[in-house]
């Protein structure tokens, strides 16, 4: 018998570093009965902190995913839970979580508020149109202000955050919180660690005005959403029943309009019980999510899938991850239909059929055996030889490509090397299935020093991939300084005719192109190519050989080999041969084109600009903002917060290396950054030349390289 998706909730735990995520996983963990001790983020023993770099250094590398039920209301529900990282360098865990989640808990620190990479999930979670609750947790630390909280989100996210609770006190006198809805009061025992571990009362006394008046404007705020609760509203506020409120806030919440926001402190246990009646109440399940889209890959049409077991199975693979014993593990969306071990499937990027060997549901690292997946389920599959991250898999005979998963460029490289010649192969293998697991981290050779380079989002992500080679893979390697991640654009059109010809005896080789090279439309990204071949001049089947060519040709840039950012090629005309022309001509063609046409486009070198954000107290605001102007920053805003000043920057990456180190220094460790990649901008053209001429000059290229 198919399960009642209406009791299943899959949602994330997303914030900034440091707002107690993962604590707060744990907390839901504990009071789930999934686990029977708590285990704490800053003693290493946290259950969704399962790597070994995570426990020492107290921070969510990896998105872990895990099942847990929760009684509400005489239902037991089933919730999926995902914690992600809070570093910018993991923002692809969240990316990718957010993109398969139907709902998700966005946590603030009381006394940080709003940070950076909170601003940036934040965005995250809108491209994905995924429904809120803020969760306010740290309410026991000293400088805690909830309502300062609730005013941050609003004027900095954009979002209508409306609180559904008020903290009883705060600091070291925050005892609990009172629901607004059911005009109760719960105090919370800091430390029990009971199932229950509060006490209901009747509100403060002297809280009632507050109440009240927090209560009307969230009876206010949700009653467009329900006409009758509108009429009660104006006539008689006190005949509007708990339920009603809940149900408008629930579909307020659903739409995107609202974010219901509670208060707690997840390492005092306070407030977590409170949270979870609120995802039950207020975030969707799959059936609320509905159908889900996709493109009908035979006929190009946009087909739907409904969230029910009766429907074709079609899923998304959200993460590829190592298993040292159970091997390659695919975690599955299942967005339709069902899925049983043993079946097979579809892969519709490769177009092959994959056979499912074992499923499994996931506690952390910890795989569960299980016999079928249904829609609505998150899972884990093994027996997949050629899955990415991204990929649609569906019933053979109902193809559907879902939207897949966009990811950052890595903007960071080291060079590496095995220490001895033996791990060369074991380095190869390793590096292969750790940029299978993270798309963010990529692996190149450079064609002429012959180096291994590998690519991430900033320093600590390199630093856990090659602590990672060493541990997990027993591979002992060498490592080059950082280097910045430069890209090539050109900044004017310029028209070319390019002729290819080669006679080597026999059948020759023939193309002939003109085209016009030039900056591609704002927004876009890789080759804009526009075919305006008239009369056939240029046999349809070759002109796919020509995009072909200018894609292959991207990679190596004409100033100093880095990948070009984006191209607008327009075909104008050309000829052929009837004999000597084939599809590899005029690919060859194309990419001389590109070699000798390029020059002329004023190529530019492109430099990753960092957001920057640097908390410091006012006495070291002079040193910071002289150190950053050193830097070729760029101040965006100044503010205060309390009694500490907040600077933000766009800095280039190439001047951030060793920031934080530096930064301590000049403020006697009281000062803290975060940074966030933001855009590429051109190289100021005296470090543009340097750069060139570190790599030899501008590119030479020889015709056999083509070949």
């Amino acid at each position: 018998m198919a399960r009642d998706l209406t009791y299943t909730r899959n949602i994330g735990i997303m914030a900034h570093i440091d707002a107690g995520k993962t604590t707060t996983s744990e907390r839901i963990l504990y009071y789930t009965g999934k686990t029977h001790k708590i285990g704490e983020v800053h003693e290493g023993a946290a259950t969704m902190d399962w790597m070994v770099q995570e426990q020492e250094r107290g921070i969510t590398i990896t998105s872990a995913a895990t099942t847990a039920f929760w009684h509400y209301n005489g239902q037991q529900y089933q919730i999926n839970l995902i914690d992600t990282p809070g570093h910018v360098d993991f923002t692809v865990e969240v990316e990718r979580s957010l993109r398969v989640l139907d709902g998700t808990i966005a946590t603030f620190c009381a006394v940080g508020r709003v940070q950076p990479q909170s601003e940036t999930v934040w965005r995250q979670a809108d491209k994905y149109h995924v429904p809120k609750i803020a969760y306010v947790n740290k309410m026991d630390r000293t400088g805690a202000d909830f309502l300062a909280v609730v005013d941050e989100i609003v004027e900095k996210l954009g979002a209508r955050a409306i609180p559904i609770c008020l903290p009883i006190g705060a600091e070291e006198h925050f005892e609990g919180i009172v629901d607004l809805i059911a005009k109760k009061a719960y105090y919370y025992d800091g430390t029990s660690k009971e199932l229950v571990n509060y006490v209901e009362k009747p509100v403060p006394a002297e809280m009632a005005d507050e109440v009240e008046e927090w209560r009307g404007k969230l009876i206010e705020s949700v009653a467009e959403y329900n006409d009758e609760i509108l009429e009660k509203f104006f006539d008689d506020p006190d005949s509007i029943s708990e339920q009603e409120i809940i149900d408008a806030l629930r579909k307020a919440t659903i739409d995107n309009a609202v974010v219901p926001t509670c208060c707690g402190s997840s390492f005092k246990n306070k407030g977590i019980q409170f949270l979870l009646d609120a995802v039950m109440r207020y975030l969707p399940s799959p059936l609320d999510k509905g159908s889900v889209k996709g493109i009908d890959p035979r006929t190009d049409r946009e087909v739907e899938r409904k969230p029910i077991a009766t429907d074709p199975f079609c899923g998304l693979v959200f993460k590829i991850a190592t298993d040292p014993f159970v091997g390659r593990l695919a975690f599955v969306r299942a967005y339709s239909g069902h899925l049983a071990a043993g079946s097979q499937v579809l892969n519709t990027r490769s177009g092959k059929k994959e056979r499912v060997v074992r499923l499994y549901q996931m506690h952390s690292n910890k795989q569960n055996p299980i016999d079928m997946v249904e829609a609505g389920d998150i899972c884990a599959a093994v027996g997949f030889k050629e899955l990415r991250t991204g990929d649609t898999i569906c019933d053979e005979s109902h193809p559907v490509v879902l939207e897949s998963i966009t990811f950052p460029d890595p903007v960071i490289g080291i060079a590496v090397e095995p220490k001895t010649q033996q791990d060369l192969d074991k380095l190869g293998i390793a590096l292969g299935k750790l940029s299978e697991e993270d798309p963010t981290f990529t692996v190149q050779s450079n064609q002429e020093t012959g180096q291994t380079i590998i690519s991430g989002m900033g320093e600590l992500h390199l630093d856990i991939i090659v602590d990672r080679l060493r541990r997990e893979f027993g591979v002992e390697i060498n490592q080059g300084a950082p280097q910045v991640n430069y890209k090539e654009a050109v900044t004017k059109a310029f028209v070319h005719r390019q002729v290819f010809r080669k006679q080597t005896g026999g059948r020759g080789k023939f193309a002939d192109i003109q085209v016009e090279l030039g900056p591609a439309d704002e927004g876009v990204s890789g080759v804009q190519f526009i075919d305006e071949v008239k009369g056939g001049n240029i046999p349809k089947e070759f002109i796919p050989s020509v995009e072909k060519g200018f894609k292959a040709a991207m990679s190596n840039g004409v100033l100093a080999g880095y990948p070009m950012t984006s191209l607008k090629v327009r075909l104008l005309d050309g000829s052929f041969h009837p004999v000597d022309s084939d599809a590899l001509s005029f690919e060859i063609c194309a990419r001389l084109a590109f070699r000798n046409a390029l020059r002329k486009c004023g190529p530019v070198l492109m430099e990753p600009i960092m957001s920057l954000e640097v908390v410091t107290p006012e006495d070291y605001m002079g040193d910071v903002v002289g150190d950053l102007n050193r830097r070729r920053g760029q101040i965006v805003d100044m503010d205060s917060k309390g009694n500490a000043r907040i600077v933000k920057a766009k800095v280039p990456l190439a001047e951030q290396f060793g920031y934080v180190t530096v930064l301590r220094t000049l403020t006697s460790g009281r000062a803290t950054s975060s940074m966030e990649f933001s855009h590429y901008a051109e190289v100021p053209a005296n470090l543009a030349k340097e750069i060139i001429d570190k790599h030899g000059g501008p590119r030479r290229f020889l015709d056999d390289d083509v070949d």
